[in-house]
């Protein structure tokens, strides 16, 4: 039970605080020097924005301080044993679950509220306006706005949230490596099908509204102004909402290849924002909507980043497919002959006498967990022949956005070292070597030379201009592209075909021998 009832002043001025550490969190995350405490007053904002809206709406009353303290730190409990973990390589299966984790958050709530009331699915007119606040500020007719627009942000919040979560685990299968998700499109006429079930999917909110806002008009006309209870069947439109959305979260992500990850998770990201925006205005609650809105908001801004520094429209990552096309040179063709094998003692050579180093880091370094190595011989060539180092950060490289910023900042390395892609290739011909490890498509020079390749207008970071170029990789596969790479056969290239940490180490073995 509650020992008392706080004012709504105190309450909206909670949601105020909560919103101000939300904005002021997000600031945060935008350098590195500030991402902890933008962490932190996120999370702090996050527990006074549960706390005051369970007290808001009397959940307390109904389910005891007891179970909500619990609930919180059951959870707190599962986020600080994922956070302390999940490798850096996991991280963005993990981002893909958070964002599913949302969807579904919204798609309950909303279902709950829509479904409130006695008789299952039935549903409680009167309560529902009543819990928006409108029937005593505005009478009948404020009601049926306000509950217009709680039934359609709930429509909404159901579709959304559902393509959300099922989306989020499709890609969270496809960054796992899990075997039986299709790769590629698994149904004949996929893009018609989802289309289809896009319009029953539109055509339900539109029913879900419908359903509810006849009888209430009608109430409202046939009781001079007085609205009765009125009980309607919307569960199962609302249900049909979504398991369609559930359906399109596997069509809709399925075909995307790995190569758009990036894309795809910044995408499901602002999803699952306006999903948690809509939830807000269905329980008429300021903070999700500020909250949800700001997610929404800086997931669709990385998302067209992330497009424009592949060259590609949103339009095609969703629909169509990046791969080889019959004009794709073979890998015979590109590299037999012409590979050029290197070993740690060389390169350690070349490195002796470089004045500039660039490392071009990509999904390779991650997988071997060789940040701090490539730090450690970063020191050492600064300390022992004064060299200059820097990183090139290409905005996709690696599985999620900011993945090699990450990485390379758990290895402490000062942020004013990683440079942008376009700030740094102005300078990449001034670059005595360049040592790229686990990167491909991101450094491919196709893109800049052959308009007919799947990668032709993708900006790269220019590795090949340098005068000598590292490639440290286990093989000679192809990227997501799935185009062979020329730079691995340049007449300025060296292949070191090892594991990225190792190499690295026997780097600064030679190095430090030299």
């Amino acid at each position: 039970m509650l020992a008392f009832e706080l004012p709504i002043s105190v309450i909206n001025f909670a949601y105020l605080v909560a919103a101000i550490l939300f904005i002021y969190g997000l600031k945060g995350l935008t350098h590195p020097r500030t991402a902890v405490r933008g962490n932190l007053l996120g999370a702090v904002a996050m527990f006074i924005a549960v706390i005051v809206t369970l007290w808001d709406h009397h959940v307390i009353q109904y389910v005891g301080w007891g179970w909500i303290f619990g609930g919180i730190v059951v959870g707190s409990a599962i986020g600080a044993y994922l956070a302390v973990k999940v490798e850096m390589t996991g991280m963005p299966e993990l981002v893909a679950v958070y964002n599913g984790f949302g969807g579904i958050a919204s798609v309950l709530v909303a279902g709950a509220w829509l479904l409130s009331g006695t008789g299952g699915p039935s549903h409680e007119l009167t309560d529902a306006a009543s819990a928006l606040g409108a029937h005593d500020l505005m009478g009948n007719a404020g009601m049926s706005a306000a509950l217009m627009q709680g039934t359609i942000a709930a429509a909404a919040s159901g579709l959304i949230g559902g393509v959300t979560l099922l989306g989020s685990l499709v890609a969270y299968g496809k960054l796992a490596g899990i075997k039986w998700i299709p790769d590629g499109a698994f149904l004949p006429q996929q893009k018609a099908i989802n289309a289809l079930l896009m319009i029953v999917a539109i055509s339900l909110c539109y029913f879900t509204v419908t359903d509810i806002m006849g009888p209430t008009n009608a109430a409202i006309a046939a009781n001079g102004g007085t609205v009765e209870a009125v009980t309607t069947s919307t569960g199962w439109y609302y249900t049909g909402i979504v398991v369609i959305a559930f359906i399109l979260g596997v069509t809709l992500v399925t075909p995307i290849g790995g190569a758009d990850m990036p894309v795809v998770i910044a995408l499901l990201n602002s999803y699952s924002g306006l999903a948690a925006a809509a939830t807000g205005f269905v329980i008429n609650n300021n903070v999700l909507i500020i909250a949800g809105s700001l997610v929404g908001a800086s997931g669709l801004i990385l998302t067209s980043i992330m497009c424009k520094a592949m060259n590609r429209s949103l339009w095609n990552v969703m629909f169509a497919t990046m791969g080889p096309t019959s004009s794709t040179a073979s890998a015979d063709e590109v590299y037999e002959g012409k590979i050029k094998s290197t070993s740690g003692e060389e390169v350690a050579m070349l490195l002796e006498t470089a004045r500039r180093v660039v490392i071009i880091p990509g999904y390779g370094m991650a997988v071997s967990q060789a940040q701090h190595a490539v730090r450690d011989l970063a020191n050492l060539l600064e300390s022992k022949f004064g060299a200059n180092v820097d990183y090139a950060i290409h905005p996709v490289a690696g599985r999620m956005p900011g993945h090699m910023n990450v990485l390379l900042a758990e290895a402490n390395i000062p942020y004013d070292k990683l440079r942008e892609m376009d700030d740094i290739n102005s300078e990449m011909d001034q670059v005595d070597v360049a040592i790229v490890i686990g990167a491909n498509d991101v450094v491919n020079p196709v893109a800049r030379t052959d308009p007919k390749s799947p990668i032709a207008g993708m900006p790269i970071i220019d590795a090949d201009k340098a005068r000598t170029v590292v490639v440290i990789k286990r093989s000679l596969s192809p990227g997501y592209a799935g185009i062979p790479n020329p730079l691995f056969a340049a007449d300025n290239a060296l292949m070191y075909f090892a594991d990225g940490k190792k190499a690295f180490q026997e780097m600064i073995e030679a190095v430090k021998e030299a």
